[in-house]
């Protein structure tokens, strides 16, 4: 049995449904509304991170955790308190959800700091590991879903300077391989996109998913920074921006991990457009 934390989420959602159609036992976990439609047999237990024994009911029987660390450690939990609790539940192996920054930001108190801590952890627990470090998410562009479905707009600073960003459910299939298979215990895999994309060509993409043309607005620096703060704390605020804005020749790079691991080529933005284009209609 496998237990999947972060289960409602964009690549928590992606691994629960990936295991369960593998024909795995899973027990979904997240902190509070189990809003999301889970796979049929899958059982849905409640926990939060930052009450480690609260996970014990949904480790009982876990041969395997997946570990998403709240986003560079913003939900501020205690990793080897977590670890012990997988350790006395019978875990043997766990999967950390982290993030390339911990590598390409060590500056970062989020990345850097926390999210170099939550891998520490995790690599010193006793227990086989994979830590996966995706960079940019394509699914951050529902934060344009409001404005595109109301306006026909995206609005975002550096409009011209990509990254390539990888579709969550990428992440989820590695994942779930590295949950199930002993090779690749002792890994950490970069996972990123196909190919560099910026926001104004995400905003054209979205657009064609839909069927008619976007209007882009870029944002300054500080105004992208103001609209940020209301939904994110200021340290990971900054390292986004700084990711964004200027990023380095790391996080440029086309990792061939994905590919390595899935025998595949990662999506690309396009694709997760179509299929999430419900979102911005």
């Amino acid at each position: 049995m496998f237990a999947v934390t972060g289960a409602t989420g964009n690549v928590g959602r992606s691994l629960v449904q990936a295991l369960a159609e593998a024909g795995e036992r899973v027990t979904a976990v997240s902190r509070g509304m189990a809003s999301v439609e889970l796979p049929s047999g899958t059982r849905h237990v409640k926990a939060d991170l930052g009450a480690p024994e609260t996970l014990r009911p949904a480790l009982d029987g876990a041969e395997a955790l997946f570990l998403h660390d709240g986003g560079a450690g913003g939900h501020g939990f205690d990793p080897r308190a977590i670890m012990d609790v997988a350790k006395a539940a019978g875990v043997g192996r766990v999967v950390l959800l982290s993030s390339q920054g911990v590598v390409t930001r060590p500056e970062s108190p989020s990345h850097g700091g926390v999210g170099r801590a939550i891998e520490d952890a995790v690599r010193e627990s006793g227990l086989a590991w994979t830590i996966l470090r995706p960079g940019g998410f394509a699914s951050n562009a529902y934060a344009w879903a409001e404005s595109v479905r109301a306006e026909r707009t995206v609005a975002a600073p550096f409009g011209d300077v990509g990254i390539p960003v990888i579709d969550p459910a990428d992440i989820a299939e590695v994942a779930a391989v590295a949950l199930r298979k002993d090779e690749h215990a002792g890994h950490s895999y970069e996972l990123n996109g196909p190919a560099v994309v910026t926001p104004r060509q995400q905003a054209e993409v979205i657009g064609a998913a839909l069927g008619e043309p976007l209007r882009f607005v870029e944002l300054t620096r500080d105004e992208a920074h103001a609209r940020m703060t209301a939904f994110m704390p200021e340290p990971v605020v900054e390292t986004t921006l700084a990711v964004l804005g200027e990023p380095k020749a790391a996080e440029l790079r086309l990792s061939p991990d994905v590919e390595h691991v899935l025998g595949r080529a990662p999506r690309p933005f396009a694709e997760w457009a179509r299929r999430n284009v419900e979102a911005f209609r």
